[in-house]
């Protein structure tokens, strides 16, 4: 118990602040549509989902030259979002008209809020960081459970510590943490799965094999022509409603390189992932199909990767689920916090020791 309590702490005060960050802008993040309709004009809008009206609203927004994709209005969130390079982007109504637009990421706080909760605002370095932090969360959540367990008959659920004194905010760490902990687990497991494969895959082993998963999920071997000066972006947004007649278009995607073809991303009925995962890839050149996968067809262990953001997200569940999930974040801000401060601030002070004279 001894071993467990320092792993405990120690990994607290080091990566508590981390888990702070994470759980205060994942808690604003559930609810970025609801605050982005206060907001903006059209962002409460039913979603369109006639596919003569998107494929001309196709049209209309990937005439403007530095249009680099689309994420389509949902259910949520009645507004196109336009991307473009260097963080710049526009949101548009959906018949096509922007409402307003940007030339950088710290212009839009729900942009550099993301970018902060799944990068640290440092690419790839703090996305390994936040993952390491979300193995740790999972530690934690398992050390500190058995660790309260000795102190079980003393529990006594608190939101905030009677006092800011060590042995009471320790107390109260202690007592929420257990009553939070399965969302907290939660939100760790889906969110580590998302950024190391390896961890992904030792959770979807027992519902497929996890290299029957990846080749499933590997896209087609395709070479694509040259992008055309003016693609058809009606005919491809309407081959595309062929291809899966029951699902809504979520995202388009202009070639990254040369010899790249476009991408069309579908979220078919049944799919939790709101963008969802059912790919076409559309020759550049010509519009043609290339090849396409079915979400719903993949192998189980992959339809449970691909639930891991939705359920982190809080994108399926509805409001129930959101406000849980938000009380989680908070809680996991506030046990970080605490903790580093605690920690760092409030050790207890080596006793001194007196020697009587012989």
């Amino acid at each position: 118990m001894g071993w467990l309590d320092l792993v405990h702490r120690w990994t607290g005060g080091v990566l508590g602040l981390v888990l702070a960050i994470m759980g205060l802008t994942g808690a604003i993040l559930v609810h970025e549509e609801t605050w982005l309709s206060l907001t903006l004009p059209h962002a409460a809008d039913v979603r369109v989902a006639d596919t003569n009206q998107i494929a001309e609203a196709t049209a209309r927004l990937m005439a403007e030259p530095k249009a680099q994709g689309i994420t389509y209005a949902g259910d949520r969130f009645g507004l196109h979002q336009i991307r473009m390079a260097k963080g710049a982007g526009a949101y548009a109504d959906q018949a096509g008209n922007v409402v307003t637009g940007w030339d950088s990421q710290w212009s839009r706080p729900e942009i550099w809020i993301f970018d902060l909760h799944h990068h640290l605002f440092t690419g790839d370095t703090g996305e390994t960081v936040i993952g390491i932090a979300g193995l740790a969360a999972i530690l934690f959540v398992i050390t500190g459970s058995i660790l309260w367990w000795r102190t079980r008959r003393t529990f006594k659920f608190r939101l905030w510590p009677k006092r800011l004194s060590r042995p009471m905010i320790v107390m109260q760490h202690r007592d929420l943490g257990i009553v939070m902990a399965p969302l907290l687990l939660l939100s760790a497991v889906t969110g580590t799965m998302m950024i190391f494969k390896p961890f992904a895959a030792i959770i979807t082993m027992p519902f497929s094999s996890p290299s029957a998963d990846a080749a499933a999920m590997k896209p087609p071997r395709m070479k694509s022509g040259p992008l055309a000066a003016h693609p058809d972006w009606r005919a491809i947004v309407l081959a595309a409603h062929a291809r899966f007649p029951d699902a809504q278009i979520r995202i388009l995607s202009l070639p990254r390189k040369a010899g790249d073809p476009i991408l069309v991303r579908m979220k078919r009925t049944g799919e939790w992932l709101p963008n969802g995962r059912s790919n076409i890839w559309f020759d550049a050149a010509d519009g043609h199909v290339l090849g396409s996968i079915d979400a719903l067809a993949l192998p189980r262990g992959a339809q449970v990767f691909n639930g891991a953001y939705p359920v982190h997200a809080a994108k399926v569940g509805g409001l129930l689920y959101r406000l849980l999930l938000t009380a989680s974040g908070l809680t996991m801000m506030l046990l970080g916090s605490l903790a580093v401060w605690t920690f760092w601030f409030r050790r207890p002070k080596p006793k001194k020791v007196v020697r009587k004279p012989a």
